[in-house]
């Protein structure tokens, strides 16, 4: 699962010890020889349903890791292009890897919890990836009342999920079995490390989407293909402030 350059066991139990964000202060020299990285081919998929929608002037990546997403992001706007983050490790690791093409946007880095962002009215794409299992079900209308402000009227927020392994699947029960494990990791140790794989059901997202002020739709994403049911296997949600 992971490349040479990658964190070694030791490091990942340190890691999963550690709060949220000390945990990523200390993976972010691996991170992106890692399988948590958000892979490429969701990184294109996401640009290429986006690019009709746009231009944007400025876009926001919410939890922006190592800055995977300003790949999707850059492209997408003519001003500005600001990732958000609130592991300076992280942060520092993104800084060092931007590369914007001459004549790009400006790129800008902010260190903040996604639970209180210091931005209101600011820009017109917010985008995220792979970050959503840090948060709690019942901290999801806080987090999406937050980046609601932080839109323009009009504003898009969007974000790439896969759709869930049927049980049969043994990716259902390793999905289940990890959460399982964190679970009982946070009941018995503090602070806690909060991320969960079975924590982001399209359906209650949605909702919670539409309770804080959003219209939603949501675009298969076609390069994944579709399951037996004809359903597709990954959509980008499409939450856009009225």
């Amino acid at each position: 699962m992971f490349s040479p350059e990658g964190p070694t066991v030791r490091e990942l139990a340190v890691q999963a010890l550690s709060s949220v964000e000390h945990g990523y202060d200390l993976l972010a020299p691996a991170f992106d020889a890692t399988p948590f990285r958000t892979p490429d081919r969701f990184l294109d998929a996401t640009a290429a349903a986006l690019a009709p929608l746009g231009p944007f002037d400025r876009g926001l990546d919410l939890c922006c890791g190592t800055g995977a997403g300003l790949r999707v992001l850059a492209p997408l706007c003519r001003t500005q292009a600001t990732g958000v983050d609130f592991s300076a490790g992280m942060l520092a690791r993104a800084r060092a890897g931007a590369t914007v093409p001459d004549g790009g946007p400006r790129v800008g880095w902010v260190r903040a919890d996604a639970r209180a962002l210091p931005f209101a009215g600011a820009f017109d794409l917010a985008v995220s990836f792979g970050a959503f299992g840090h948060f709690l079900p019942a901290e999801r209308p806080g987090l999406f009342a937050q980046v609601h402000r932080a839109l323009r009227p009009g504003g898009l927020f969007a974000f790439p999920v896969g759709a869930p392994p049927p049980p049969r699947s043994p990716w259902y029960w390793a999905l289940a079995g990890f959460d399982a494990v964190m679970r009982v990791r946070n009941a018995v140790r503090r602070p806690p490390f909060v991320m969960y794989y079975r924590t982001f059901p399209l359906p209650a997202v949605r909702a919670d989407l539409t309770a804080a002020g959003f219209t939603v739709a949501t675009a298969a994403l076609e390069a994944f293909g579709r399951r037996p049911d004809g359903s597709p296997r990954a959509r980008l949600v499409l939450a856009r402030r009225p």
